[in-house]
């Protein structure tokens, strides 16, 4: 990259230029929503001038518990009102607000929370008994806050230092926060991988903001329109996740309704989406899938027709896509990673397709998509040279954007190896086509090399899924002695009494060979019907697992 010196002029004595610090996106989404609400399952729902000032309560209440500046408040808790007031109040006090994945191993949850140094804990119900267990094992922690959806004495040896509701009742109901550095870190989260412990990621106000910003201006692109402050919002997406996408912020900025269905129950979510009139979700595709497969959905007893759904985290597959359109449900997908904050792509379709029938559109819908706002994507071969943009060269997906983690937390070689070159790397191999539409092809670990030439375990995936008898499908490769891998398919049938068998899948497959879309050396050479298939620990395939397990 070229580095020049342009004219930068003096400003006047007198003029600021204030810090892009998170506490700007609630005050603006408090003069945006008018009446709108923030919704929690069927237990409360306020509206963000209330919103606002519970905010202001939960740093007071936090404050006199001795949580500064530079601090990490840890949060073990579903997705509720209590999580989004922490979203805002823990980094707007300068702490660092740590979003513990709660789906984690005990171990792993321990090394995450001591790795991360918190000091402080707001705890649901649900998981006293877990912290009770660790808490002589996290000497840093001085205080946890009992977070309960019903009033009741807790049974535990946890110190507790109260309830949430009860001690914030108690707080004024304005806060004076501090202005300070935009570069402060304002979130930490720990993301797993294939080896080693979970690390650490952490963003800080100003990319939370940037990134809210681009954000807001995707879901809001002609053709797309997911989002504003007429629409009602409900995520699917933990909010340990990747802050839940960053929509959570994106949302307040934006004034909408907000819904929150704490724990993730079947009933409760479809609920929800009826008595709310949810309008925008986002999820992994196990999760629509699941709600596409849903009794009460395909009887028809239910309508979430107009419901916009957003699917990351794993592709989107044509057959789910199509099961969710003849729902009502559109769905698009996006593309990002927990490094990344996450948004980098979204299949805002181009506006020839966008006029064309969903069958045309399809494809388009399942791809990862353009660029979004302020983000410079590449793919590039094992050299690190741009490969061209013709929708056939494959190649590694670098990427640079203003909301990027700038390393891993305490980690100083897994940083260096993310940021080579001064790129991002995401480890997933895609091509870019002329319109410069990404579409991924797999993880650099998941491509399977038999014979010496590539197959893509996601395209292998994306076939079988349109299988007849087919309700999920992971596909891996597997040590082979005269081929080095092979392709070997787990599947999930729609009728456990009635699989599809190995040989029906491999005909249906085999149509794809005719076609010129796969090569005959991609077709799997195992085929085994399984209850279920593995998942990580926010839904996605856990090919980890499953290659121990095949």
């Amino acid at each position: 990259m070229t580095t020049v010196n342009p004219r930068i002029l003096p400003p006047t004595p007198s003029a600021t230029n204030p810090p892009l610090l998170i506490g700007e996106l609630l005050e603006t989404g408090v003069r945006m929503a008018g009446d709108n609400q923030i919704v929690y399952r069927d237990l409360s729902r306020h509206d963000y001038r209330r919103f606002r000032e519970r905010v202001h309560q939960l740093a007071h209440l936090l404050s006199a518990r001795g949580v500064g500046a530079g601090n990490v408040v840890a949060v073990l808790d579903w997705d509720s009102h209590r999580y989004l007031e922490a979203f805002f109040a823990v980094p707007m006090i300068g702490a660092i607000l740590h979003t513990v994945n709660v789906r984690l191993s005990p171990e792993q949850i321990h090394y995450t929370m001591e790795h991360a140094e918190d000091t402080f804990v707001l705890v649901h119900q649900d998981f006293v008994p877990l912290l009770a267990s660790m808490h002589e094992r996290l000497p840093l922690v001085h205080g946890y806050l009992l977070c309960q959806d019903e009033a009741g004495k807790v049974d535990t040896p946890l110190p507790l230092v109260g309830e949430y509701e009860a001690l914030l009742a108690g707080q004024p109901g304005h806060y004076d926060f501090p202005t300070f550095d935009e570069n402060a870190v304002a979130t930490l989260f720990y993301t797993t991988g294939t080896t080693g412990n979970p690390k650490g990621v952490f963003f800080t106000h100003r990319q939370l903001v940037l990134h809210t910003l681009g954000e807001a201006s995707t879901f809001q692109a002609p053709g797309f329109e997911l989002l504003d402050r007429n629409k009602v919002y409900m995520p699917i997406t933990p909010m340990f996740h990747v802050h839940a996408w960053g929509v959570p912020y994106t949302a307040t900025l934006l004034g909408a309704t907000q819904v929150y269905p704490g724990r993730y129950e079947p009933e409760m979510l479809v609920k929800l989406l009826v008595s709310e009139k949810v309008d925008f979700s986002h999820c992994v595709p196990t999760l629509l899938g699941m709600v596409v497969g849903a009794e009460a959905i395909t009887s028809g007893r239910v309508d979430l027709s107009g419901w916009k759904v957003l699917v990351g985290g794993s592709p989107l597959t044509e057959s789910l896509a199509r099961k969710a359109w003849e729902l009502g449900i559109d769905t698009r997908s996006a593309y990002g990673m927990s490094e990344t904050c996450p948004l980098l792509t979204a299949a805002i379709l181009p506006c020839d397709i966008a006029e064309a029938d969903f069958e045309t559109q399809l494809p388009w819908r399942c791809k990862a998509g353009v660029a979004v706002p302020l983000v410079h994507l590449q793919v590039v071969d094992e050299s690190g040279t741009p490969l061209p943009q013709d929708g056939e060269s494959v190649g590694e997906v670098r990427v640079r954007a203003p909301w990027l983690t700038q390393a891993y937390y305490k980690e100083t070689t897994r940083s260096e190896e993310l940021w080579r070159d001064g790129w991002l790397h995401t480890g997933d191999v895609a091509t870019l086509d002329e319109r410069g539409f990404l579409e991924i092809r797999d993880r650099i670990k998941d491509v399977i090399k038999t014979g010496g030439e590539w197959v893509s375990s996601l395209e292998l995936e994306n076939l079988i899924s349109q299988c007849p008898g087919v309700a999920e499908v992971a596909v891996i490769g597997v040590a082979d002695e005269q081929w080095g891998e092979r392709p070997a398919a787990l599947v999930v049938p729609t009728d456990l009494n009635n699989p599809p068998s190995s040989e029906a899948i491999q005909a249906f497959l085999k149509r794809f060979v005719d076609e010129g879309h796969i090569n005959r050396w991609a077709l799997p050479s195992t085929i085994r019907c399984v209850d279920e298939i593995p998942k990580t620990s926010v839904g996605k395939l856990d090919k980890k697992r499953i290659r121990q397990e095949v």
